[in-house]
């Protein structure tokens, strides 16, 4: 059996408007088939991280996993609706918008923080000059790195209005709300290869740290997959997200379409 827990609505923000994956503008979006530019899936993914901090708090952000898949876009400005059912592992989540199914996924909480080793993770920097997109991009055992990022005072202030998070735990404890950790995961992929539009597709996230707000995160990703399916070249990335170049903040595996369909054929 299963129980209802309060859905949480927020009215979708799309972030990414001037960002150079043009599949967050509304004209290039179109070309593609869909309505306008897509709120990207790292801004969902932290819509469907509330339920899961709300439910069980601090410990939530120390050792938490969420697993989400994103099936149809969430658009600037339209109602965002996160559905959560209790079941025997944890959460079962879904995002609908506009009456549509848009995203599913899972949060759990581990008894313990799950072990992983920092040195079997590559620390490497981004590319010096990042090459065009072509058959190379995102060879399999590849690895990859990303320019350092933080989000101290105002910037994790502005981070929490974008995403609309208004759970006061960020402001009360000094903690990094966990959604910033995607953004960097993103990083991955725009921080080696120009990329045209693009797609995330899926993540799953184990949180091992709390973000404390004078952290300084990277990610240090491989590439274990890189496929075409229905005429999309989809890539994904393990990897682990780092604080300060020595204490791991999450392990998480990263779905994306980095041609899609259109531009693949082109």
């Amino acid at each position: 059996m299963s129980r209802g827990v309060a859905a949480y609505a927020v009215e979708a923000f799309n972030t990414a408007k001037q960002s150079e994956n043009k599949m967050h503008d509304d004209s290039v979006a179109r070309r593609f088939g869909f309505a306008g530019g897509l709120v990207p899936g790292v801004e969902v993914l932290a819509y469907m991280l509330h339920q899961p901090i709300a439910h069980w708090g601090r410990a939530f952000l120390e050792r938490g996993l969420i697993e989400a898949r994103f099936i149809k876009p969430v658009y600037d400005g339209e109602m965002a609706e996160v559905v959560a059912q209790e079941t025997a592992d944890g959460l079962a989540l879904e995002v609908m918008s506009q009456g549509q199914l848009c995203a599913t996924g899972s949060a759990s909480l581990p008894a313990a923080v799950p072990k992983v080793t920092l040195a079997e993770y590559r620390d490497v920097p981004p590319a010096a000059v990042r090459p065009p997109i072509g058959a190379d991009s995102f060879a399999v055992g590849s690895w990859l790195g990303t320019v350092p990022r933080a989000w101290p005072g105002p910037a994790a202030t502005m981070y929490l209005d974008e995403i609309r998070e208004r759970d006061p735990i960020y402001a009360n404890e000094h903690i990094g709300h966990p959604g910033m950790l995607q953004r960097v995961m993103n990083r991955l992929l725009v921080d080696n290869v120009v990329l045209g539009p693009w797609i995330h597709v899926g993540s799953r996230m184990q949180l091992l740290s709390v973000i404390a707000d004078t952290d300084e995160i990277t990610a240090r990703g491989r590439v274990v997959a890189n496929y075409e399916k229905k005429g999309h070249c989809f890539v994904e990335i393990d990897a682990l997200v780092v604080a300060n170049g020595t204490r791991p903040l999450a392990h998480c595996h990263h779905v994306a379409i980095y041609q899609p369909r259109a531009e693949a054929a082109a």
